[in-house]
Protein backbone atom coordinates (compact mmCIF):
# COMPACT_ATOMS: atom_id res chain seq x y z
CA UNK A 1 0.00 0.00 0.00
CA UNK A 2 1.27 3.48 -0.90
CA UNK A 3 0.91 6.63 1.14
CA UNK A 4 -2.83 7.35 1.56
CA UNK A 5 -4.55 10.28 -0.12
CA UNK A 6 -7.28 10.47 2.51
CA UNK A 7 -7.86 8.73 5.84
CA UNK A 8 -11.18 8.34 7.63
CA UNK A 9 -10.63 8.24 11.40
CA UNK A 10 -13.61 6.69 13.16
CA UNK A 11 -13.87 7.88 16.76
CA UNK A 12 -12.80 11.18 18.32
CA UNK A 13 -11.60 9.91 21.67
CA UNK A 14 -7.94 10.34 22.53
CA UNK A 15 -6.88 7.48 20.25
CA UNK A 16 -8.70 8.93 17.25
CA UNK A 17 -7.51 12.47 17.97
CA UNK A 18 -3.90 11.27 18.26
CA UNK A 19 -4.17 9.40 14.95
CA UNK A 20 -5.72 12.42 13.22
CA UNK A 21 -2.98 14.69 14.56
CA UNK A 22 -0.17 12.45 13.35
CA UNK A 23 -1.79 11.92 9.93
CA UNK A 24 -2.61 15.59 9.34
CA UNK A 25 0.88 16.57 10.47
CA UNK A 26 2.19 14.37 7.63
CA UNK A 27 0.04 16.28 5.15
CA UNK A 28 -2.63 13.63 4.67
CA UNK A 29 -6.26 14.69 4.22
CA UNK A 30 -8.23 13.47 7.25
CA UNK A 31 -11.94 13.12 7.94
CA UNK A 32 -12.73 12.56 11.64
CA UNK A 33 -16.09 10.92 12.37
CA UNK A 34 -17.60 10.72 15.88
CA UNK A 35 -20.92 9.19 16.94
CA UNK A 36 -21.34 11.54 19.91
CA UNK A 37 -22.03 15.28 19.57
CA UNK A 38 -18.60 16.06 21.04
CA UNK A 39 -15.04 14.76 21.08
CA UNK A 40 -13.16 13.25 24.02
CA UNK A 41 -14.96 9.98 24.70
CA UNK A 42 -14.24 8.97 28.31
CA UNK A 43 -11.80 11.85 28.78
CA UNK A 44 -13.63 15.16 28.61
CA UNK A 45 -15.27 17.98 30.55
CA UNK A 46 -18.88 19.11 30.50
CA UNK A 47 -21.31 21.46 32.27
CA UNK A 48 -23.22 19.60 34.96
CA UNK A 49 -26.65 21.08 35.52
CA UNK A 50 -27.02 19.49 38.95
CA UNK A 51 -23.88 21.20 40.28
CA UNK A 52 -24.16 24.27 38.09
CA UNK A 53 -20.52 24.11 37.06
CA UNK A 54 -18.14 22.45 34.65
CA UNK A 55 -16.65 19.11 35.74
CA UNK A 56 -14.56 16.30 34.26
CA UNK A 57 -16.38 13.07 33.51
CA UNK A 58 -13.55 11.27 35.32
CA UNK A 59 -10.17 11.80 36.92
CA UNK A 60 -7.06 11.05 34.89
CA UNK A 61 -3.53 11.35 36.22
CA UNK A 62 -0.59 11.72 33.84
CA UNK A 63 3.07 11.42 34.76
CA UNK A 64 6.05 13.24 33.27
CA UNK A 65 7.36 9.98 31.80
CA UNK A 66 4.28 9.42 29.61
CA UNK A 67 6.19 9.89 26.36
CA UNK A 68 3.23 9.62 23.97
CA UNK A 69 1.01 11.88 26.07
CA UNK A 70 3.73 14.54 26.35
CA UNK A 71 4.34 14.39 22.59
CA UNK A 72 0.59 14.79 22.02
CA UNK A 73 0.43 17.78 24.37
CA UNK A 74 3.41 19.37 22.64
CA UNK A 75 1.75 18.84 19.25
CA UNK A 76 -1.34 20.76 20.38
CA UNK A 77 0.60 23.34 22.42
CA UNK A 78 -1.00 22.31 25.70
CA UNK A 79 1.78 20.94 27.90
CA UNK A 80 1.66 24.18 29.88
CA UNK A 81 -1.96 23.50 30.85
CA UNK A 82 -0.85 20.71 33.20
CA UNK A 83 0.21 21.31 36.76
CA UNK A 84 1.80 19.23 39.49
CA UNK A 85 4.36 19.17 42.29
CA UNK A 86 8.01 20.00 41.62
CA UNK A 87 8.98 16.44 42.55
CA UNK A 88 7.34 13.03 42.44
CA UNK A 89 5.01 13.02 45.45
CA UNK A 90 1.96 10.89 46.19
CA UNK A 91 0.04 11.72 49.37
CA UNK A 92 -1.84 8.97 51.19
CA UNK A 93 -4.25 8.64 54.11
CA UNK A 94 -5.09 5.43 55.94
CA UNK A 95 -8.78 5.88 56.73
CA UNK A 96 -8.73 3.26 59.50
CA UNK A 97 -5.81 4.71 61.46
CA UNK A 98 -5.79 8.36 60.35
CA UNK A 99 -2.10 8.03 59.46
CA UNK A 100 -0.83 10.24 56.63
CA UNK A 101 2.33 9.97 54.58
CA UNK A 102 3.84 10.96 51.25
CA UNK A 103 5.47 8.44 48.93
CA UNK A 104 8.44 10.33 47.40
CA UNK A 105 10.87 8.54 45.08
CA UNK A 106 14.03 10.47 44.16
CA UNK A 107 14.52 11.97 40.69
CA UNK A 108 17.15 9.58 39.33
CA UNK A 109 16.96 5.93 38.33
CA UNK A 110 18.97 4.69 41.32
CA UNK A 111 16.33 4.22 44.07
CA UNK A 112 18.27 5.63 46.98
CA UNK A 113 14.95 6.82 48.42
CA UNK A 114 14.47 3.28 49.69
CA UNK A 115 17.10 3.99 52.33
CA UNK A 116 15.24 7.05 53.66
CA UNK A 117 12.45 6.05 55.98
CA UNK A 118 10.70 9.42 55.48
CA UNK A 119 10.24 8.65 51.76
CA UNK A 120 8.96 5.09 52.18
CA UNK A 121 5.54 3.76 53.06
CA UNK A 122 5.34 3.79 56.88
CA UNK A 123 5.42 0.45 58.65
CA UNK A 124 7.17 -1.22 55.71
CA UNK A 125 10.70 -2.54 56.00
CA UNK A 126 13.25 -2.16 53.25
CA UNK A 127 13.18 -5.84 52.24
CA UNK A 128 9.44 -5.71 51.55
CA UNK A 129 10.12 -3.68 48.39
CA UNK A 130 11.63 -6.77 46.78
CA UNK A 131 8.09 -7.49 45.62
CA UNK A 132 8.77 -4.86 42.96
CA UNK A 133 11.60 -7.00 41.62
CA UNK A 134 9.28 -10.01 41.44
CA UNK A 135 6.72 -7.91 39.56
CA UNK A 136 9.33 -6.95 36.99
CA UNK A 137 9.85 -10.66 36.30
CA UNK A 138 6.14 -11.37 35.84
CA UNK A 139 5.06 -13.86 33.18
CA UNK A 140 2.01 -13.45 30.91
CA UNK A 141 -0.22 -15.71 33.03
CA UNK A 142 0.73 -14.15 36.40
CA UNK A 143 -1.76 -12.14 38.41
CA UNK A 144 -0.63 -9.37 40.76
CA UNK A 145 -1.68 -11.29 43.87
CA UNK A 146 0.31 -14.31 42.63
CA UNK A 147 3.52 -12.30 42.53
CA UNK A 148 3.32 -10.09 45.64
CA UNK A 149 2.02 -11.39 48.94
CA UNK A 150 -1.40 -10.00 49.83
CA UNK A 151 -0.96 -10.51 53.58
CA UNK A 152 1.51 -7.64 54.05
CA UNK A 153 1.47 -3.95 54.92
CA UNK A 154 3.14 -2.99 51.67
CA UNK A 155 0.46 -4.80 49.68
CA UNK A 156 -2.32 -2.94 51.45
CA UNK A 157 -0.59 0.42 51.37
CA UNK A 158 1.18 0.35 48.00
CA UNK A 159 0.73 -2.60 45.63
CA UNK A 160 -3.05 -2.91 46.00
CA UNK A 161 -3.95 0.77 45.46
CA UNK A 162 -1.36 1.11 42.71
CA UNK A 163 -2.52 -2.00 40.87
CA UNK A 164 -6.21 -1.16 41.20
CA UNK A 165 -5.69 2.37 39.86
CA UNK A 166 -3.32 1.39 37.05
CA UNK A 167 -5.25 -1.67 35.86
CA UNK A 168 -8.82 -0.79 36.86
CA UNK A 169 -8.97 -4.43 37.87
CA UNK A 170 -8.77 -6.19 41.23
CA UNK A 171 -5.18 -7.28 42.03
CA UNK A 172 -6.33 -10.86 42.61
CA UNK A 173 -7.37 -10.94 38.93
CA UNK A 174 -5.21 -8.22 37.38
CA UNK A 175 -2.26 -8.91 35.08
CA UNK A 176 1.08 -8.66 36.86
CA UNK A 177 2.76 -8.26 33.48
CA UNK A 178 0.74 -5.14 32.64
CA UNK A 179 1.43 -3.64 36.05
CA UNK A 180 5.14 -4.36 35.57
CA UNK A 181 5.10 -2.45 32.29
CA UNK A 182 3.53 0.55 33.99
CA UNK A 183 6.12 0.42 36.76
CA UNK A 184 8.98 0.07 34.28
CA UNK A 185 7.95 3.26 32.46
CA UNK A 186 7.32 5.26 35.64
CA UNK A 187 8.95 4.34 38.95
CA UNK A 188 11.54 2.21 37.17
CA UNK A 189 12.61 5.25 35.17
CA UNK A 190 13.19 7.36 38.29
CA UNK A 191 11.21 9.95 40.18
CA UNK A 192 11.50 12.50 37.39
CA UNK A 193 9.48 10.17 35.14
CA UNK A 194 6.70 9.60 37.68
CA UNK A 195 6.12 13.22 38.70
CA UNK A 196 2.31 13.48 38.68
CA UNK A 197 0.55 15.96 36.39
CA UNK A 198 -3.12 16.94 36.25
CA UNK A 199 -5.01 19.43 34.07
CA UNK A 200 -4.99 22.91 35.58
CA UNK A 201 -8.54 23.63 34.40
CA UNK A 202 -10.12 20.47 32.98
CA UNK A 203 -9.62 17.43 30.78
CA UNK A 204 -11.14 19.07 27.71
CA UNK A 205 -9.17 22.28 28.20
CA UNK A 206 -5.90 20.31 28.22
CA UNK A 207 -6.44 17.28 26.02
CA UNK A 208 -9.42 17.81 23.72
CA UNK A 209 -10.16 21.44 22.84
CA UNK A 210 -6.58 22.37 21.83
CA UNK A 211 -6.42 19.27 19.62
CA UNK A 212 -9.64 20.25 17.83
CA UNK A 213 -8.23 23.73 17.21
CA UNK A 214 -5.06 22.32 15.65
CA UNK A 215 -6.99 19.82 13.54
CA UNK A 216 -9.30 22.58 12.32
CA UNK A 217 -6.32 24.72 11.37
CA UNK A 218 -4.95 21.81 9.31
CA UNK A 219 -8.19 21.43 7.40
CA UNK A 220 -9.36 18.20 9.05
CA UNK A 221 -13.07 17.66 8.45
CA UNK A 222 -14.79 17.16 11.82
CA UNK A 223 -18.09 15.30 11.62
CA UNK A 224 -19.91 14.80 14.93
CA UNK A 225 -23.16 12.93 15.58
CA UNK A 226 -22.20 10.41 12.88
CA UNK A 227 -22.44 6.78 13.94
CA UNK A 228 -20.80 4.09 11.82
CA UNK A 229 -23.20 1.17 11.33
CA UNK A 230 -21.26 -1.20 9.08
CA UNK A 231 -18.14 -1.65 6.99
CA UNK A 232 -18.02 -3.31 3.57
CA UNK A 233 -14.94 -4.83 2.03
CA UNK A 234 -14.17 -5.62 -1.58
CA UNK A 235 -11.27 -7.70 -2.87
CA UNK A 236 -9.65 -7.75 0.56
CA UNK A 237 -9.81 -3.99 1.15
CA UNK A 238 -12.16 -1.72 3.07
CA UNK A 239 -14.43 -0.27 0.39
CA UNK A 240 -17.44 1.41 2.03
CA UNK A 241 -18.26 2.98 5.39
CA UNK A 242 -22.00 3.04 6.10
CA UNK A 243 -23.12 5.73 8.55
CA UNK A 244 -26.58 6.60 9.82
CA UNK A 245 -26.74 9.52 7.42
CA UNK A 246 -25.05 8.08 4.35
CA UNK A 247 -22.11 6.22 2.89
CA UNK A 248 -18.45 6.96 2.30
CA UNK A 249 -16.90 5.11 -0.63
CA UNK A 250 -13.15 4.70 -0.34
CA UNK A 251 -10.89 5.31 -3.28
CA UNK A 252 -7.87 3.15 -4.09
CA UNK A 253 -5.59 5.43 -2.05
CA UNK A 254 -7.94 5.94 0.91
CA UNK A 255 -7.56 4.31 4.33
CA UNK A 256 -9.32 3.97 7.68
CA UNK A 257 -8.26 4.17 11.32
CA UNK A 258 -10.92 2.48 13.44
CA UNK A 259 -10.72 4.03 16.91
CA UNK A 260 -13.99 2.83 18.44
CA UNK A 261 -14.53 1.08 21.82
CA UNK A 262 -13.65 -2.59 22.27
CA UNK A 263 -17.31 -3.60 22.44
CA UNK A 264 -18.07 -1.90 19.11
CA UNK A 265 -15.15 -3.02 16.94
CA UNK A 266 -16.14 -6.73 16.62
CA UNK A 267 -19.65 -5.73 15.50
CA UNK A 268 -18.14 -3.69 12.68
CA UNK A 269 -15.42 -6.20 11.82
CA UNK A 270 -16.68 -9.71 12.68
CA UNK A 271 -13.86 -12.08 13.42
CA UNK A 272 -11.36 -9.67 14.93
CA UNK A 273 -10.18 -10.40 18.45
CA UNK A 274 -11.01 -7.89 21.18
CA UNK A 275 -11.41 -7.88 24.96
CA UNK A 276 -14.92 -8.88 25.96
CA UNK A 277 -14.80 -8.46 29.73
CA UNK A 278 -14.93 -5.02 31.30
CA UNK A 279 -14.59 -3.19 34.61
CA UNK A 280 -16.48 -0.21 35.98
CA UNK A 281 -15.25 3.13 37.30
CA UNK A 282 -17.27 5.32 39.64
CA UNK A 283 -16.64 9.05 39.97
CA UNK A 284 -18.32 11.44 42.39
CA UNK A 285 -18.08 15.23 42.43
CA UNK A 286 -18.77 17.43 45.46
CA UNK A 287 -19.25 21.19 45.08
CA UNK A 288 -17.86 22.70 48.30
CA UNK A 289 -18.80 26.27 49.30
CA UNK A 290 -15.22 27.53 49.61
CA UNK A 291 -11.93 26.47 48.08
CA UNK A 292 -10.10 23.81 50.07
CA UNK A 293 -6.36 23.75 50.63
CA UNK A 294 -4.06 20.74 50.59
CA UNK A 295 -2.63 18.35 47.98
CA UNK A 296 -4.15 18.28 44.51
CA UNK A 297 -4.90 14.60 45.04
CA UNK A 298 -4.80 12.10 47.91
CA UNK A 299 -4.84 8.32 47.81
CA UNK A 300 -7.06 6.69 50.44
CA UNK A 301 -6.33 3.30 52.02
CA UNK A 302 -9.23 1.35 53.48
CA UNK A 303 -12.01 3.72 52.47
CA UNK A 304 -14.78 3.55 49.90
CA UNK A 305 -13.05 6.32 47.97
CA UNK A 306 -9.65 5.51 46.49
CA UNK A 307 -8.45 8.86 45.15
CA UNK A 308 -9.71 12.36 45.83
CA UNK A 309 -8.78 15.20 43.48
CA UNK A 310 -9.02 18.87 44.44
CA UNK A 311 -10.23 20.98 41.51
CA UNK A 312 -11.08 24.47 42.68
CA UNK A 313 -14.40 24.27 44.49
CA UNK A 314 -14.97 20.69 43.36
CA UNK A 315 -13.61 17.66 45.19
CA UNK A 316 -13.74 14.67 42.83
CA UNK A 317 -13.55 11.04 43.88
CA UNK A 318 -12.52 8.05 41.81
CA UNK A 319 -13.22 4.40 42.65
CA UNK A 320 -11.60 1.93 40.24
CA UNK A 321 -12.79 -1.64 39.62
CA UNK A 322 -16.07 -0.38 41.05
CA UNK A 323 -18.44 -3.09 39.84
CA UNK A 324 -19.45 -3.77 43.46
CA UNK A 325 -20.98 -0.26 43.66
CA UNK A 326 -22.79 -0.07 40.34
CA UNK A 327 -26.17 -1.25 41.63
CA UNK A 328 -26.06 0.76 44.85
CA UNK A 329 -28.19 3.85 45.33
CA UNK A 330 -26.35 7.04 44.32
CA UNK A 331 -27.38 8.84 47.52
CA UNK A 332 -25.95 6.07 49.70
CA UNK A 333 -22.74 6.07 47.64
CA UNK A 334 -22.34 9.84 47.89
CA UNK A 335 -22.77 9.77 51.70
CA UNK A 336 -20.15 7.05 52.08
CA UNK A 337 -17.71 8.84 49.80
CA UNK A 338 -18.27 12.20 51.49
CA UNK A 339 -17.12 10.75 54.81
CA UNK A 340 -13.84 9.80 53.15
CA UNK A 341 -13.51 13.19 51.46
CA UNK A 342 -14.05 15.04 54.74
CA UNK A 343 -11.32 13.03 56.36
CA UNK A 344 -8.95 13.44 53.42
CA UNK A 345 -9.16 17.22 53.45
CA UNK A 346 -9.81 17.83 57.15
CA UNK A 347 -13.36 19.11 56.76
CA UNK A 348 -14.55 17.89 60.16
CA UNK A 349 -18.30 17.28 60.28
CA UNK A 350 -19.15 19.46 57.27
CA UNK A 351 -22.55 18.47 55.83
CA UNK A 352 -22.63 16.92 52.42
CA UNK A 353 -22.68 19.62 49.71
CA UNK A 354 -24.29 19.35 46.26
CA UNK A 355 -22.98 16.21 44.57
CA UNK A 356 -23.04 14.22 41.38
CA UNK A 357 -22.27 10.50 40.98
CA UNK A 358 -21.18 9.23 37.56
CA UNK A 359 -21.14 5.47 36.91
CA UNK A 360 -19.27 3.97 33.96
CA UNK A 361 -20.15 0.29 33.87
CA UNK A 362 -17.83 -0.59 30.97
CA UNK A 363 -15.13 1.99 31.56
CA UNK A 364 -12.16 -0.18 30.50
CA UNK A 365 -11.40 -3.73 29.50
CA UNK A 366 -10.61 -6.04 32.41
CA UNK A 367 -6.82 -6.08 32.62
CA UNK A 368 -6.56 -9.80 33.32
CA UNK A 369 -4.10 -12.21 31.69
CA UNK A 370 -6.95 -13.78 29.70
CA UNK A 371 -8.18 -10.43 28.38
CA UNK A 372 -4.65 -9.28 27.63
CA UNK A 373 -4.32 -12.22 25.24
CA UNK A 374 -7.37 -10.97 23.30
CA UNK A 375 -5.94 -7.52 22.53
CA UNK A 376 -5.24 -7.12 18.79
CA UNK A 377 -2.34 -5.22 17.23
CA UNK A 378 -2.87 -2.04 15.22
CA UNK A 379 -2.19 -3.93 12.01
CA UNK A 380 -5.07 -5.84 10.44
CA UNK A 381 -5.55 -8.17 7.48
CA UNK A 382 -6.98 -5.25 5.49
CA UNK A 383 -4.16 -3.21 3.92
CA UNK A 384 -6.08 0.05 4.26
CA UNK A 385 -7.32 -0.30 7.85
CA UNK A 386 -5.58 -0.01 11.23
CA UNK A 387 -7.01 -0.27 14.74
CA UNK A 388 -6.57 2.23 17.58
CA UNK A 389 -7.82 2.40 21.15
CA UNK A 390 -6.55 1.73 24.65
CA UNK A 391 -7.92 -1.83 24.27
CA UNK A 392 -5.52 -2.67 21.44
CA UNK A 393 -2.15 -4.19 22.28
CA UNK A 394 -0.32 -1.06 23.39
CA UNK A 395 1.79 -2.85 26.01
CA UNK A 396 -0.06 -0.91 28.73
CA UNK A 397 -3.42 -1.22 30.50
CA UNK A 398 -6.26 1.10 29.50
CA UNK A 399 -4.69 4.48 30.22
CA UNK A 400 -4.46 7.92 28.62
CA UNK A 401 -0.89 7.09 27.63
CA UNK A 402 -2.00 3.82 26.04
CA UNK A 403 -4.84 5.46 24.10
CA UNK A 404 -2.60 8.16 22.65
CA UNK A 405 0.15 5.66 21.88
CA UNK A 406 -2.35 3.49 19.99
CA UNK A 407 -3.41 6.42 17.82
CA UNK A 408 0.17 7.27 16.94
CA UNK A 409 0.90 3.62 16.15
CA UNK A 410 -2.14 3.22 13.89
CA UNK A 411 -1.23 6.40 12.01
CA UNK A 412 2.34 5.21 11.54
CA UNK A 413 1.16 1.90 10.04
CA UNK A 414 -1.14 3.72 7.62
CA UNK A 415 1.54 6.23 6.60
CA UNK A 416 4.14 3.54 6.06
CA UNK A 417 1.78 1.17 4.28
CA UNK A 418 2.74 -1.53 6.79
CA UNK A 419 -0.54 -3.41 6.93
CA UNK A 420 -0.30 -6.74 5.06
Amino acid sequence: MTRPARVHVIGAGLAGLAAALRLSEAGVAVVLHEAAPQAGGRCRSYFDTNLGCRIDNGNHLLVAGNRAAMAYLDAIGARGTLTGPAEARYDFLDVATGERWAFRPNRGRMPWWLFQRSRRVPGVKLGAYLGGVRLMRARPADRVADVVSADTAIYRRLWQPLATAALNTEPEHGSALLLARVLRETFGAGGAACRPLVPRDGLSESLIDPALVVLGQRGVALRFGRRLRSIDENYGRIATLRFDDGEEHLGAADAVVLAVPAAVAPRLLPGIAAPDEFRAILNAHFLVPTMVGGPRFIGLIGGTAEWVFRKGNVLSVTVSAADRLMDHDAEMISSSLWRDVRMAYGLGEAPIPPWQVVKERRATFAATPAQQSRRPPARTRWPNLALAGDWTDTGLPATVEGAIRSGFTAASHILAGENP
